[in-house]
């Protein structure tokens, strides 16, 4: 019989509980569902609700549950729709009237919530870790070209010369602050709502703050109702895991583009590529375009579990069953995708030659030539269309901007000398630089320091 079975005639229509059995993913919390009972058997002790044996018997039969579940012996049915109430059956099974008393002072409604809580404390910690992983290879991998330059674009047009390792570092502060709103959804999930109930509590003595002490949370829940409604904690982690991806999707983009013939300025790891069934020279880098499109499903988690809440009466209702498949799908997703694009950043070979040469043959020195200018006392206004008339007089020559005569530089201003073809190398940019978190070998040096201090490397 159902734990509901008293208030109805008859039993629940057959088509109902393969509709509402979330037992083909909710069985991913069974230890979190067991870790919480054990606690709450040993606080029902406490308070004199059960026994020493009854309680010594409980916790042996939930271990044995467990050692099932993982072994996969153990029996799951539509009819028992959700993993607590397999595990409260099996259990009675076991122990007869010791585990009817497991549920007292207990209601799914917190006891699922609390479940989610122990799944997202252990699974934000996995996160932030592979995470870290991929900070500290983007470092790495900053210090070992870090003289290494390139075009930064804008537009996907060449724009200023950077060097490489600043393109890297810009990715690893996205992905820095990505650690901040991970450790934010950790502190949100940190609240014990076991006790709440159903929705106001028991007249039961429970002890929350022992089970909060017990199952290591911060603090208990403040509100019953409250502890029973809150999904916050889901969307808070769903948005770091959503944001993380956006940020690993960019970086796939800018490297699927980088790793192309038509620029060629990576070679990514074997390991991480496929081929073609047809075409024997194809290289593909299909764990880049994964990252790219799996974004795009765990954005869809997040909208997604937004959804079904913005418009739930207080406080629990059955639609709040559906913010599981969402959260399982994108913590692993993120966890795995930070882990594939940690081996990728380890991996890839950079083709300093080709990035070189992309840096040098552009009219990007164009900014240079108008801060030349500038120093030399033009307005920069003004001198930003004087570098703009010897860019288009170079395109139609069929030159560069180092190329171009100085006559030629002084019939569109007089202040040009010849010291401005040292000013506008590529390099020389790149040593004149002089604002905080500049495109600068000299602020690159110091942001790779900062960070190998901030990563303890």
């Amino acid at each position: 019989m159902k734990p509901w079975g008293g208030r109805f005639k008859g039993g629940t229509d057959p088509l109902l509980e393969r509709f509402s059995a979330s037992i083909d993913f909710d069985r991913e919390l069974y230890r979190q569902d067991i870790a919480g009972s054990k606690a709450h058997a040993g606080m029902l002790e406490k308070i004199g609700i059960l026994s020493a044996a009854e309680k010594r018997k409980i916790l042996r039969g939930l271990t044995e549950i467990e050692k099932e579940i993982a072994s996969g012996s153990f029996q799951f049915s539509e009819a028992l729709e959700d993993i607590h109430m397999h595990i409260e059956a099996r259990l009675i099974e076991k122990t007869g009237e010791a585990g009817k008393k497991l549920h007292t002072g207990r209601s799914r409604n917190d006891q699922v919530s609390l479940d989610m809580r122990l799944f997202l404390k252990e699974e934000l910690r996995v996160i932030e870790s592979n995470l870290v992983g991929l900070l500290a290879s983007l470092v790495r991998k900053a210090e070992k070209e870090k003289k290494v330059i390139m075009p930064g674009y804008t537009h996907l047009q060449r724009a200023q010369v950077v060097p490489f390792s600043h393109y890297l570092l810009g990715h690893y502060y996205a992905l820095k602050r990505d650690r901040t709103r991970l450790q934010g959804a950790q502190a949100t999930v940190d609240v014990l709502p076991l006790g709440s109930g159903a929705l106001a509590g028991s007249t039961i003595p429970l002890d929350r703050e022992w089970v909060r002490r017990k199952l290591g949370f911060a603090r208990v829940s403040e509100n019953s109702m409250d502890g029973v409604a809150d999904r916050d904690f889901v969307i808070d982690a769903l948005y770091a895991a959503a944001t993380i991806m956006v940020h690993l999707s960019r970086l796939s983009e800018d490297l699927i583009l980088f790793a192309t013939q038509e620029f060629s300025f990576i070679s990514l790891p074997d390991e991480l590529c496929t081929g073609s069934s047809l075409m024997p020279h194809k290289k593909n880098p299909d764990a880049l375009e994964l990252i790219r499109g799996k974004t795009g499903r765990v954005l869809a988690d997040l909208f997604g579990l937004l959804t079904i809440l913005k418009g739930l009466p207080f406080t629990y209702n059955r639609d709040l069953q559906e913010d599981k498949e969402p959260l399982f799908h994108a913590v692993r997703t993120v966890s795995d995708a930070l882990a594939i694009m940690e081996l990728c950043i380890q991996g890839l070979v950079v083709k300093k030659e080709n990035m070189e040469k992309a840096a040098e043959e552009s009219y990007m020195p164009a900014v240079e030539l108008a801060e030349y200018l500038t120093m030399k006392g033009m307005p920069f206004r003004q001198a930003h269309g004087v570098a703009g008339a010897a860019v288009r007089e170079c395109e139609d020559k069929g030159r560069l901007l180092g190329q171009m005569p100085l006559v030629d530089l002084k019939k569109l201003s007089r202040l040009f000398e010849r010291d401005v073809f040292d000013y506008i190398k590529p390099r020389s940019a790149l040593h004149m630089r002089k604002s905080t978190g500049s495109a600068s070998f000299e602020e690159v040096q110091k942001a790779i320091d900062a960070e190998k201090k901030y990563l303890g490397l």
